[in-house]
């Protein structure tokens, strides 16, 4: 039976490939999935975002290689990043982000 981190790896990695493999290239987001991904799984943080060019923001600043799109390792970084975030705001205690 994996772990309870092994099943949040394979979860990220799913959620990726679900957003990733709608249209464009496989494998990356592209601004519109990007925008799909995070209103439907990330739905809670972007309602805490008063700038309504967030995912713009989140879309350049993640693209590190300036192709236009987000692979896998950029999309990490994002999550990695709230992770951290979250983690800071509440301390380490369970929370629902």
């Amino acid at each position: 039976m994996p772990s309870e981190l092994e099943t949040a790896m394979e979860s990220l990695i799913t959620v990726f490939h679900r957003y990733a493999s709608k249209q464009g290239r496989s494998g990356t987001l592209s601004r519109r999935e990007l925008r799909e991904l995070m209103e439907n799984e990330l739905s809670n943080f972007l309602k805490s975002q008063q700038d309504a060019t967030a995912i713009d923001k989140i879309m350049r600043d993640l693209d590190t290689n300036g192709d236009g799109q987000v692979d896998f390792e950029e999309f990490v970084s994002l999550v990695v990043g709230l992770s951290i975030a979250c983690e800071c705001v509440h301390g380490g205690a369970e929370f629902t982000i």
